[in-house]
Formats: C-alpha cells, sequence, structure tokens
C-alpha cells in the first residue's frame, strides 16, 4: 500500500490546508485510536509546542482518540523528545506530537512516537491511512475515552535531562540558551540552571506567533550577538520542538551539527562508549568524515532525514548519529533526537578533556561546500543521463580522495541540488557551476 499522508517525519502542512485541517486532524485521532484500541486497552499522549493552532489541533485529536474509546494524557507544551521519554515512562501505547518543527507559525503537524519511544513501524503508520479513508463512527458513551492533563510532565523530562549527565556541574559556565520562542522555552532554562550554569535565556517569550521567527537553531545571528554582549563562555540555540542544536562558542562563531557530532562522538569514542561508528547524512561535511576517520572512527552516510540515520543506526547497532542541522541522536541517552541532552553531552565532553568550544571545533577541519539549484522542467532520472554520469565522474577525479560530489533531487520542490566539496573554495565553485551547466542541459 503506497503512502497517502505520511511522510518521513510524520503529516505536515500549512494550517488550514489539505490534510492540516482540523477536520482532518479529528478524523487522524480517531484513526490513529481505532488502531491502537485493537491492542488492548489504549492510553495514547499528547504534546505540542508553542504554535498557535496547536490549541485547536489539540482539542481535535482529544475528541477524535476519544471517539475511538482511548484515553488520553495531556501533556501541555513540551519538546518532542520529552514526548519520546514520557510515551515510555507511562507506558502508554504511542505519544503525538503536535508540532511542525523549525517552520514558522503558519505550519503544523502530527508525528507519532510508539510505546518505546520511537518512530511508529511503517505498517502502523498504513493501518492509521486505512482508517483515513473510512467515515468516523463513535464508540457507545460508557465506552469514550477519558482525558487527563499530566501537570508534572516538564518537571519529570527536566529530571530526566539532568540525569543522562548525572555527575555534570556547570558551576561557573556562563550560558545563553536561544529557546526559539517554541517548547523548550520553561525546560531548558530550568535544566542548565539546576546543572548550576549562570543562564541568560533569549526566544522564551511565545505568543504564538513568534515560533522560530529570526531566533533559534536555524537563525543563530540573535544568539551570536548576546554571546558576545554577555561575555558569556558560549550559546546554545534549540528549534522550536526542541530536537535540534546548535552552538556558538564565546567568540560568537557557529559550531553546527557536524561539528557537535563530531565532539560527541569522539568524546564517547575517547571512553570507551561509542560501540561501533557514526552514521551521518549525503548533506554532512567531508570533514567530519576525515576528523572521525583519523581517530579511527567508522563512519557511514545515510539519506537525508533522522529517520533514516536512526535506520542505519539500527541496522548497525551503533548509538551516535545525526544531521548538519543538529538534529543528533544520542540513543544511549533517549530512543530520538533530543536538542538539550544533545547540547549536555558537548559540556560533559567539553568538561571531562578541559578543552573549550572554540579548541574543539579546530579539530575538525570543516570542508567548503557550495550548493546550486538546479531547476528542472520536467521529471527526468539525472542521474540516468550520460552527460551527467561522465560529468560527475570527471569532477570526482579532479577532487580525488579530498572531496565529494552529490546530486540530489530535492523531494518538496522541483529542483535538483548540486553539491561539490573541496579544501579550496574557488574549487569548489568552478567545479559545481561547470556541474551545474550539464544537469540543466540534461533536464531542459
Amino acid at each position: 500500500m503506497s503512502r497517502k499522508y505520511f511522510g518521513t517525519d510524520g503529516i505536515r502542512g500549512r494550517v488550514g490546508e489539505a490534510p492540516i485541517t482540523p477536520q482532518f486532524i479529528m478524523h487522524l485521532g480517531w484513526a490513529a485510536g481505532k488502531v491502537f484500541a485493537q491492542r488492548g486497552k489504549s492510553r495514547i499522549l499528547i504534546g505540542k509546542d508553542t504554535r498557535i493552532s496547536g490549541y485547536m489541533f489539540e482539542s481535535a485529536l482529544e475528541a477524535g482518540l476519544s471517539a475511538a474509546g482511548v484515553d488520553i494524557g495531556l501533556l501541555g507544551p513540551i519538546p518532542t523528545p520529552g514526548i519520546a521519554y514520557l510515551t515510555r515512562t507511562f507506558r502508554a501505547q504511542a505519544g503525538i506530537v503536535i508540532s511542525a518543527s523549525h517552520n514558522p507559525y503558519y505550519d503544523n503537524g502530527i508525528k507519532f512516537f510508539s510505546g518505546d519511544g520511537t518512530k511508529l513501524p511503517d505498517e502502523v503508520e498504513l493501518e492509521i491511512e486505512s482508517y483515513l479513508d473510512q467515515p468516523m463512527t463513535c464508540v457507545e458513551s460508557d465506552k469514550l475515552g477519558k482525558a487527563v492533563r499530566i501537570n508534572d510532565a516538564a518537571g519529570r523530562y527536566i529530571e530526566f535531562c539532568k540525569g543522562t549527565v548525572n555527575s555534570l556541574n556547570l558551576r561557573g559556565l556562563k550560558v545563553v540558551l536561544d529557546c526559539s520562542h517554541g517548547a523548550t522555552y520553561q525546560i531548558a532554562p530550568s535544566v542548565f540552571s539546576e546543572l548550576g550554569a549562570t543562564v541568560v535565556t533569549i526566544g522564551n517569550q511565545p505568543d504564538g506567533l513568534n515560533i522560530n521567527h529570526e531566533c533559534g537553531s536555524t537563525s543563530p545571528a540573535a544568539l551570536k550577538a548576546r554571546v558576545l554582549e554577555e561575555k558569556a563562555d558560549l550559546g546554545i540555540a534549540f528549534d522550536g520542538d526542541g530536537d535540534r542544536v546548535m552552538m556558538v562558542d564565546h567568540n560568537g562563531e557557529l559550531v553546527d551539527g557536524d561539528q557537535l557530532l563530531f565532539i560527541i562522538a569522539s568524546h564517547a569514542f575517547d571512553q570507551g562508549r561509542l560501540q561501533g561508528g557514526v552514521v551521518g547524512t549525503q548533506m554532512s561535511n567531508l570533514g567530519l568524515e576525515l576528523a572521525l576517520k583519523d581517530k579511527g572512527i567508522d563512519f557511514r552516510r545515510a539519506k537525508v532525514g533522522d529517520r533514516h540515520v536512526m535506520q542505519m543506526l539500527a541496522e548497525h547497532g551503533w548509538r551516535f548519529g545525526g544531521e548538519s542541522s543538529g538534529h543528533l541522536l544520542c540513543l544511549d541517552a533517549n530512543s530520538t533526537g533530543d536538542g538539550i541532552v544533545s547540547a549536555l553531552q558537548v559540556l560533559l565532553a567539553l568538561r571531562d578533556t578541559g578543552v573549550g568550544l572554540h579548541e574543539w571545533q579546530k579539530r575538525m577541519s570543516k570542508m567548503p561546500q557550495t550548493m546550486i539549484n538546479v531547476r528542472r522542467q520536467k521529471n527526468v532520472d539525472v542521474m540516468a543521463q550520460p552527460e551527467v554520469i561522465a560529468a560527475v565522474k570527471a569532477t570526482e577525479n579532479k577532487l580525488a580522495d579530498r572531496g565529494r560530489v552529490l546530486l540530489r533531487p530535492s523531494g518538496t520542490e522541483p529542483l535538483v541540488r548540486v553539491m561539490v566539496e573541496a579544501e579550496d573554495p574557488a574549487v569548489t565553485q568552478l567545479l559545481a557551476q561547470e556541474l551545474a551547466e550539464v544537469v540543466e542541459k540534461a533536464l531542459a
């Protein structure tokens, strides 16, 4: 059965447009409830970020789940990884996240976690989709699901985050947190201050409309400026739902997901707890691969998307992976990407090694990247075109083993992304432009 609604990261869209309408969300709640009710008495948790449509969709999901006879636990605003954790803790059959992650407020989405705090298996998502094609019905009144609000959800997650770094004392550290006016706005300051840090917080005044707006991990300019102004030791930026993290050193220099993954994985390797290699994506900087190789750490590339990274980690039995965007997986600490937990893992590495963030990031030399988007007028398999194959091979020969070429069709736009990495930025620009011209002719 082909997918009609679920993408690689749940169901997303602009609020009010198909499929993200209140009617659809209620139907989705009912469909999920029908699937899980078949497995016995069910309880499903619902959490959300701070965007204004979350209120509406929370109520719609609650109504649909209740109509299917499923009990509901309402978590309120809480980071996506917190929902994964609490789903496991409360032994719920599933957790539902209402969030569009790093997207603007006018978008929203729905993502599910299994009772283990991981993404739902494909077969369960497809079963839910099958019920979406059926008309809603309601159980008898005495079998309706009941809803309760779990008032200590935030406190439980705060304690969980602190528990992942039991011995970490941040006394003497001054840190600026940018919570992106999102789901971490209350939780992150509590975690870091309770661990002893002096905390300055920005992006912690959500109004339902300002989530991810010129702040957070996708827009770190405000964080850089505040770190310099406060003379802080470092800054940490989360995205709207708290599963991504970026950092800024004391000089205001950005430390991205690839660099943070290198720090975490290197520290785990030195402590003998890496247990295998590291998984990145096709977009991970070549500098990460080379730096890990220098330490004797295996590195594999998955397709773009945390679902694919997680899948490859599971196939190899590894624990650590992530994306340049700052969506990092530390599976010895949580079952999904967790911005707060990942940041704490970095701070643990800084403490244990006595090396500052600025010095750590210099241990991994990022390769200059040039990315050119080529618009395609027709649906052509670009990598099946002889002239493109020849051009890619010629480019790779010029780069030898000190560079990389990637052609990747966009999953959301009629574009082919042409990317070249090499040590010399002028070379990357020239080779990327030459290759893009070949691709453009093949797609014309």
